[in-house]
């Protein structure tokens, strides 16, 4: 690493963050979190066990009465000052962000920046929960309606946005009024120790937020849910694993949140305007080297249009520079491990063999690092995997189709519906095919659609409920009714 490197690391805390103070983990435990432009090691964390589990959620229930009384403007004050801190050190916290999780710096500014707008949007919020009182229809009595914290949360996230997945979720706890004990992931945590360290610097008390990193994220989260004192749970992740901890959530009723898998299908019709289709392909398909679960997985264009878009996007693609995230004019970092980039070469290999060509790409790039070429894949046939699995990766797989009626029927040909993406130039078809895609979100004309003032989510298997947006504050929230006898 060089001097500026270990200077930003070394100043990110790498214990466990329980009751306001950084601490080891029982017996010593560390876990090593590595560098996957290089696949050496950045640094050694504590590795939670699970009686420092409980530990966090002694702190989180401890504090929940104070915290839950605090002013809502006080709430709000301490994540206006967290949203200025963090974009006065932007440049440091990107760093650190490239180094543990790869994408080129100029995409963990901007993703700094967008984890930022999630802590000023719901410091804003705090002061706007509202209820409500009105007069019972046969008039004999009052209905009180009022919204209260629901209580000590579980928070989980994934290693692809390390800081923006946080606040997105501690955010809307804090301006609720709810503790927090939360999960990062082993590979990525230490953009999320670095937040909690400065959410601690700007007067979050003692207690309200409690980070354990983890190698055994089962045997440390699974007790905490079943314990029944946490009363909600907030996951961000995998489909599968999303349903293995709604089961465990069902013992004890637990108000859940779940951000799951997607199957992103990008359509682009004979009218769209091509240059905002390959551009909105370009932010849709590479934001993040793919690893998002809003990328565009299937690109279905129709017969039109294909060829000239296949060869314009496999253009753009071929063009990218790929290398370690913190070189100049790098724009395609590594993949977060070895078994990331096998899965895409497998999915890659699998749609070649059943017919698909590829345009550009189509390789791993020899290491160190866990890199792959940016692939187009034209001619891939519905039957192969990446037309139902998704690719985490940087490849385009092109699918052509005639009719809308095709091009609808394959888009919801999927469990997933998390984002779809449309491209036309004929208002009539545009508003028509996206009340018909069956997703949470639809970029329409453009591919990007992430914004923390808007409701994010999906349907089907991508997960139950939103964040974000003025809905987001209501994941963290229960109604109580007070009913007023009111007799003459």
């Amino acid at each position: 690493m060089t001097h500026d490197e270990s200077r930003v690391i070394d100043a990110v805390p790498t214990g466990l963050f329980i009751g306001g103070t950084w601490r080891p983990a029982a017996g010593g435990r560390t876990l090593t979190v590595d560098d996957p432009a290089t696949g050496k090691p950045l640094c050694e964390v504590a590795d939670a066990t699970p009686e420092d589990g409980a530990a966090a959620l002694d702190a989180a229930v401890a504090a929940q009465p104070a915290w839950a009384a605090t002013p809502p403007r006080d709430r709000g004050e301490i994540l206006r000052r967290a949203y200025e801190t963090v974009m006065a050190r932007v440049d440091d916290l990107a760093l650190v962000m490239t180094l543990e999780m790869g994408k080129p710096l100029a995409e963990s500014r901007g993703e700094i920046a967008y984890a930022a707008e999630f802590l000023r949007w719901f410091g804003e919020e705090a002061v706007r929960i509202e209820g409500s009182y009105a007069v019972a229809p046969a008039g004999t009595s009052r209905f009180l309606v009022q919204k209260q914290p629901v209580g000590p949360c579980l928070l989980i996230t994934p290693w692809n946005f390390p800081m923006a997945m946080g606040t997105r979720k501690i955010g809307p706890a804090v301006a609720a009024g709810c503790t927090m004990v939360l999960k990062p992931s082993e590979f990525t945590p230490l953009s999320l120790h670095a937040l909690a360290d400065i959410l601690r610097e700007c007067g979050l008390p003692d207690g309200v937020l409690n980070v354990v990193t983890t190698s055994d994220a089962g045997g440390v989260m699974e007790p905490l849910i079943r314990d029944g004192r946490a009363r909600k749970l907030s996951f961000t992740g995998s489909t599968p694993v999303g349903k293995a901890l709604l089961a465990q959530c069902a013992e004890k009723v637990l108000k859940t949140s779940m951000e799951l898998g997607g199957n992103a299908p990008f359509l682009v019709f004979d009218d769209a305007d091509l240059d905002k289709a390959v551009e909105g392909a370009m932010l849709a398909k590479m934001r993040n080297m793919g690893e998002a679960c809003t990328a565009a997985n299937r690109f279905l264009v129709q017969r039109g249009v294909a060829a000239e878009f296949g060869e314009r996007l496999a253009e753009r693609m071929g063009a990218l520079a790929v290398g370690r995230g913190t070189d100049d004019g790098v724009q395609v970092g590594p993949l977060v491990n070895a078994k990331g980039r096998d899965k895409v070469a497998a999915l890659v290999a699998d749609a070649v063999e059943k017919g698909a060509s590829v345009r550009v790409g189509g390789e791993a790039v020899a290491g160190p690092g866990y890199f792959y070429r940016p692939t187009v894949l034209t001619g891939v046939p519905l039957a192969a995997r990446l037309s139902h699995e998704e690719i985490f990766g940087p490849v385009a797989a092109i699918t052509v189709f005639d009719t809308e009626d095709e091009a609808v029927a394959a888009a919801n040909d999927t469990e997933f519906g998390l984002v779809g993406y449309l491209f036309t130039e004929n208002l009539t078809r545009a508003l028509r095919v996206s009340e018909r895609l069956e997703s949470g979100m639809v970029g329409l004309n453009t591919g990007l659609v992430s914004n923390p003032a808007a409701p994010f989510g999906g349907v089907k298997e991508s997960g139950l409920g939103r964040e974000g947006g003025r809905v987001g504050i209501e994941e963290f929230l229960e109604t109580k009714y007070v009913a007023i006898g009111f007799g003459g």
